[in-house]
């Protein structure tokens, strides 16, 4: 008779285990938004140090080192809020994973900003309101200062609340706020601000309209084909060739302006033959990738991987070039301040206010950004990697319109008016769209089912492809954006200017 083998098993140990281990979970649970909030705290603890290595000489430096602080502060805000207009459709349709998508925004954030984030920083510095009808130039600082800490503040409050809300508003409304409180209405340039405020109406339409012509395209040439991985082969190479035709032209025009200044001319000439060299080489790349592939939509996915992951590296560089200037263009306006310099259009930002800003966006991104990235990506509208592709693609191309203007417009109305440009689309699309009703016809023999749906304002009401609540939601934040940074601005300014002026 064989004895019985001893058994590892302890109820007492295994009871004391378990109760070490749930309360290692909870720990981890309740600390995770600490330690998050403790690295941030570490980031504006750098911008002062490494801002003190180059301004420790200069009489006001204290200043300048509390601005610095308070520009990596909203740096960080803008990262984590703005992330989501990066890379939030390319998460939300599954094509890249969360950590993936950070790791390419953060890089391609900082490149962004540092290589061709100066011009739209010179906008926000000095084309909003005028230093010259200030009190003095000490008063001028104190308005940039009640700025950057009314803006942060705001941006920091929607994204703890899940709101994708423009971080370009809130730093405008700011400035506008802080000005008119310190010097009156007379101070605002508002030809400037209607250009801006402009901006900010046209680009939600604009990026969803270039968001549904390309969908509309992808359907009309691929989807609704009857050999849909052919039609994939021959047009996936040129939608990447207009992506990258687009980033070459941006990039030689004002991506390397700081080193050297060529024409609009030669920076379509630059991105014909990026465009070209792009098709050339993708295309065999793209067929090797489609071998094996079934004829369904289901495949489709698999050869939009590539250019979405492209697209979102495009994104996040314009994106770095354009809202840099939110968190530190109030900065650079300090600095030139208390150095003496006139704060014009062409005021030079030292490098180092350019790098806190970069560093500070993609320390927000990594460490608040997932949380609104799911709002963007999931929840307005549901998003494959062509849709995505789309919105990522129509976002970047509004974006570098308005950079290559010096205008800064709000990436987050952008991307979000490419989101629900897709979906509005869609619904459209799916009710009217003759090829669409005949290719359904063929495969499914459903047409019956979908003229029901037609003519059926309840059953067309319930199958809507875009919430409208959250269109309602986000819109109502784009809304008071403005006057509440400025309002909150304003008072910033009171109490700066009743302690320190």
């Amino acid at each position: 008779m064989t004895k019985p083998r001893p058994s590892l098993e302890k109820p007492t140990l295994d009871k004391y285990l378990d109760r070490v281990t749930l309360t290692e979970e909870a720990t981890h649970h309740v600390l995770r938004p600490w330690a998050g909030i403790g690295f941030g705290l570490l980031f504006v603890l750098i911008s002062v140090i490494f801002a003190a290595t180059y301004v420790l000489d200069e009489p006001k430096y204290l200043i300048i080192l509390a601005a610095a602080a308070v520009a990596g502060y909203m740096a960080m805000n803008i990262g984590a809020n703005d992330v989501t207009n990066n890379v939030g459709a390319a998460v939300g349709s599954k094509a890249i994973t969360m950590t993936t998508a950070l790791i390419i925004a953060a890089i391609f954030e900082v490149a962004g900003a540092v290589f061709a984030g100066g011009r739209v920083v010179s906008t926000i510095e000095a084309g909003i309101v005028d230093a010259s009808q200030m009190p003095s130039g000490e008063a001028f600082v104190w308005v940039m200062m009640a700025a950057l800490v009314s803006a942060a503040v705001w941006i920091n409050i929607a994204t703890w609340s899940g709101a994708p809300i423009s971080t370009t508003h809130s730093v405008v409304g700011g400035i506008l706020g802080a000005g008119v409180a310190a010097a009156g209405f007379s101070t605002v340039h508002w030809m400037s601000l209607a250009g801006i405020t402009a901006s900010w109406m046209i680009s939600p339409i604009l990026g969803g309209g270039i968001a549904a012509l390309l969908l509309a395209f992808i359907k009309t040439f691929i989807i609704y084909r009857e050999d849909k991985i052919d039609a994939a082969v021959f047009w996936t190479p040129i939608l990447l060739a207009l992506m990258t035709g687009a980033f070459a032209t941006y990039f030689t025009v004002i991506g390397i302006e700081k080193v050297a200044h060529l024409s609009m001319t030669t920076g379509l000439w630059a991105g014909l033959v990026v465009a070209v060299m792009t098709a050339i080489v993708s295309r065999p790349w793209i067929a090797r990738q489609a071998r094996g592939l079934d004829n369904r939509n289901q495949s489709l996915r698999k050869l939009f991987w590539m250019p979405l992951i492209l697209s979102a590296a495009l994104l996040s560089f314009a994106h770095g070039a354009n809202d840099v200037s939110n968190a530190v263009g109030p900065l650079a306006a300090i600095v030139a301040n208390v150095n003496g310099l006139a704060i014009a259009q062409t005021t030079y930002v030292p490098l180092w206010v350019m790098l806190i800003g970069a560093f500070g966006i993609s320390c927000g991104l990594l460490l608040f950004g997932p949380k609104l990235i799911r709002v963007v990506g999931e929840e307005i509208t549901k998003l494959n990697p062509m849709r995505a592709y789309c919105v990522a693609l129509a976002t970047a191309i509004t974006v570098i319109i308005a950079t290559s203007l010096g205008l800064p417009v709000s990436t987050t109305h952008t991307a979000v008016g490419a989101v629900f440009g897709i979906g509005f689309f869609r619904e459209w699309y799916t009710r009217n769209s003759k090829r669409r009703l005949e290719y359904v016809r063929q495969k499914t023999g459903q047409l019956d089912f979908e003229r029901r749906v037609q003519h059926s304002p309840e059953e067309w009401h319930r199958r809507r492809l875009v919430r409208r609540s959250h269109f309602m939601t986000i819109v109502a934040a784009w809304v008071i954006t403005v006057p509440v940074s400025a309002l909150l601005s304003a008072a910033v300014y009171m109490v700066f200017k009743a302690l320190f002026i």
